[in-house]
């Protein structure tokens, strides 16, 4: 049964190309370094982002994560903002793996304003924890794209003061297409980046964490003391290759998708597009459910009942979506969303809309 999957861009399933690398891949043991697919898949990565070196890793998160535990010593603070994925969606990792505390930079959609991060950057003194990192976030999670000039001055900053820059890339090729420029040129304001083959460019599994050599001869100890070290990863590695190769280019087709989907999302009742988070993929925005927002409890609860009707109505609809984070939802175009596919969504949701409307226009005194 085939579906509409909008949940996000990591519901790719491999390309038919991808399965046949998988069965044809020459493998050998990563650990010894002699699986030739690996290798080669790491060097293309370290290639494409302008590093002299590149460390296959099962996820995202564990990418962000080797990398913190790699840039830093216990007790250090990384300095970041509240909003970036690695504070939002990666479980409290960094005080549980690496040893360290975060402390929040103000940001707007992942900008940071120099002066901000530089008034926290820690003196050398016996009651305060050393400034160790940096984090920053391209594209942001937040389906906005920071400027190159922005990152340059972070990284400025950083260098400065002698601390690293971890760029959590995840969507780099993504943040590149909208950018027109090539993935090295935001990559080179990160002493080390994370990117994933698995969000965007249909890779099954995977990322990349790139950077020194020396980094990455640390990380890759640190990758086995994490439990990512691994075997006969070739037939893994082998759709990341790909991804690379043909998928990257065409990510512009997404973006291009989810600004006709926002388009249309806006021209429904009771739908407001955050038409500044629009740069890839993704899109946000809310739905009014009808109720009076100053009375916040039954706004909420208005909110939660319409949350929970449209997932389950568009789900009959052969639609899958995810509810909202904060009565904000999100929906993420991909390989497998054509324009056709776009337009049935739009169709069916204003149905979905209007029937909800209409089975609870007295509950809500509409």
């Amino acid at each position: 049964m085939n579906y509409i999957d909008l949940r996000s861009d990591t519901v790719t399933e491999p390309t038919e190309e991808m399965r046949e690398a998988m069965k044809t891949a020459p493998v050998g043991d990563d650990v010894y370094a002699d699986d030739s697919t690996v290798n080669r898949l790491e060097e293309m990565a370290a290639r494409e982002l302008g590093k002299e070196a590149a460390l296959f890793v099962p996820s995202g998160t564990f990418g962000n994560q080797l990398s913190i535990l790699t840039h830093t010593l216990r007790g250090d603070e990384v300095l970041i903002p509240e909003d970036n994925h690695i504070v939002i969606h990666e479980a409290g990792a960094s005080a549980v793996i690496a040893g360290v505390q975060l402390r929040f930079v103000p940001a707007t959609r992942g900008i940071i304003q120099p002066e901000e991060l530089e008034s926290r950057i820690r003196e050398d003194d016996l009651h305060t924890p050393r400034t160790g990192l940096i984090c920053v976030e391209n594209a942001h999670s937040c389906g906005a794209v920071v400027p190159l000039d922005n990152m340059a001055e972070v990284y400025a900053v950083g260098q400065k003061a002698g601390i690293p820059v971890h760029l959590d890339g995840a969507r780099i090729f993504n943040a590149a297409a909208a950018l027109g420029c090539p993935a090295k040129e935001i990559a080179q304001y990160a002493d080390s980046v994370m990117f994933c083959l698995s969000k965007g460019l249909c890779a099954p599994i995977g990322s990349i964490v790139a950077g020194t050599e020396y980094f990455i001869r640390r990380a890759r100890k640190n990758r086995k003391i994490m439990g990512g070290a691994l075997r006969q990863a070739g037939v893994i590695a082998a759709p990341g290759i790909i991804a690379l190769e043909r998928m990257r280019g065409r990510l512009a087709e997404d973006h291009r998708r989810a600004k006709a989907l926002a388009a249309g999302l806006s021209k429904l009742k009771g739908v407001t597009v955050f038409s500044e988070q629009l740069d890839i993929n993704m899109v946000f925005f809310t739905i009014d459910p009808g109720v009076d927002k100053r009375d916040r409890a039954r706004y909420r609860e208005a909110g939660d009942q319409l949350a929970r009707f449209l997932t389950k109505e568009l789900l009959d609809r052969k639609i899958k979506i995810n509810g909202p984070e904060g009565q904000v939802y999100r929906f993420a175009t991909h390989y497998w969303i054509s324009d056709d596919d776009i337009a049935k969504v739009l169709t069916c949701l204003e149905s979905a809309l209007a029937d909800f409307t209409r089975k609870n226009a007295q509950n809500l005194h509409l």
